[in-house]
């Protein structure tokens, strides 16, 4: 439980760095999507790459398979919880609260939560978890925003950088291939910014939104709570019935409870739908997530 907590504070007072940042102006709007690219494109791929490097085991390829399962179970109770207790209404804008719901923002969060929690090993059984995020967030995803269903939704997930540094790590645990040590410890001093960089295009994100106005909006905290709360809560139900090993559980579980995607805001920008909203909901969910995630994840734990 300690260390959640400290790795809560420690990435919350990152964010409250990256919203200075942004105020001051050292951080512009188009400096926030430049180090987003760089986060998402180069940084988390090479986090994704250096996690395969281990000794190949059975046991990690079994755990790689269940959580692999266990993501889609996830995914599957996430999608169904949204569009149960998420009902359309008139002037509600209901795709980006069900969207919101269900995708969370585990590549900037979950990874450095993961690596922190479970070191190289969770962010290996991670890997697993953000194969189906971006398969589905860029096929039932952006259908939910768009309402656009195209084919190169699904090649763009599959050509992601992502999914492509899984695929190559992949190969390299299955032939038992290591980087040389010089290569390794370069690419090392590029993953260790992967937290604070995430931290502050999180911090520059929620610095765009008017904070007070969506803490005074009710609907976002009942999208909230489903988020962080009711769908954590019966996916740690479900699990209990699962014989898995604890740390595949425990990573597709803290994967699941981190706040709401930015992909979410990015999809609204695209489509000209409802950004601001968007970007509130983050912005709560992001705040909120520091004190509901440790809870989550001790209950997992117990």
């Amino acid at each position: 439980m300690s260390v959640i907590f400290k790795q809560e504070i420690i990435m919350l007072l990152l964010i409250i760095v990256g919203i200075l940042c942004f105020k001051i102006g050292i951080i512009t709007p188009n400096g926030r999507k430049d180090i987003s690219s760089l986060v998402l494109s180069v940084v988390n791929p090479i986090v994704i790459l250096l996690a395969y490097q281990k000794e190949f085991e059975m046991r990690l390829l079994k755990g790689l398979i269940a959580s692999l399962v266990l993501s889609a179970i996830a995914f599957a109770v996430a999608i169904v919880v949204s569009n149960l207790l998420i009902r359309r209404k008139d002037g509600c804008e209901t795709d980006i609260e069900r969207f919101s719901a269900i995708y969370s923002n585990c590549g900037f969060m979950g990874i450095p939560l993961v690596n922190a929690l479970f070191g190289s090993e969770g962010v290996f059984y991670l890997t697993a978890f953000l194969t189906v995020f971006n398969l589905l967030i860029w096929t039932h995803g952006i259908i939910q925003i768009s309402g656009v269903r195209s084919l190169n939704s699904l090649k763009k997930a599959l050509l992601s950088p992502s999914i492509i540094s899984i695929a190559i790590g992949m190969i390299f645990f299955l032939a038992r291939i290591s980087l040389p040590n010089i290569v390794y410890q370069s690419l090392d001093y590029v993953a260790m910014m992967n937290t604070p960089l995430a931290m502050l295009v999180a911090g520059a994100t929620i610095a765009e939104t008017n904070v007070l106005n969506a803490f005074k909006n009710i609907r976002i905290y009942w999208i909230t709570l489903i988020k962080l709360a009711i769908i954590p809560l019966i996916l740690l139900a479900i699990f209990r019935f699962i014989s898995v090993e604890d740390t595949v559980k425990l990573t597709v579980i803290t994967a699941m409870s981190a706040p709401t995607a930015t992909m979410c805001t990015l999809f609204c920008l695209r489509y000209d739908k409802n950004s601001k909203y968007a970007s509130e909901i983050f912005a709560v969910t992001t705040l909120i997530s520091t004190a509901t995630l440790p809870l989550v994840i001790w209950l997992a734990e117990l």
